[in-house]
């Protein structure tokens, strides 16, 4: 299967906020999105975790 889901964690709070699905083959390196963070109240970037 091509398609895997991951996990968006916060850089500031550390906190898995996010799930999301991706294409591992086409774009293996690690995605990096700006989205909100309830608990740091304001949009921060949020990396994929393992």
């Amino acid at each position: 299967m091509a398609r895997e889901i991951i996990t968006l964690a916060c850089t500031e709070c550390k906190r898995r906020n996010y799930t999301t699905t991706k294409n591992k083959q086409k774009h293996p390196e690690r995605l990096e999105l700006r989205k909100y963070c309830k608990w740091c109240r304001k949009h921060t970037i949020h990396r994929e975790v393992k």
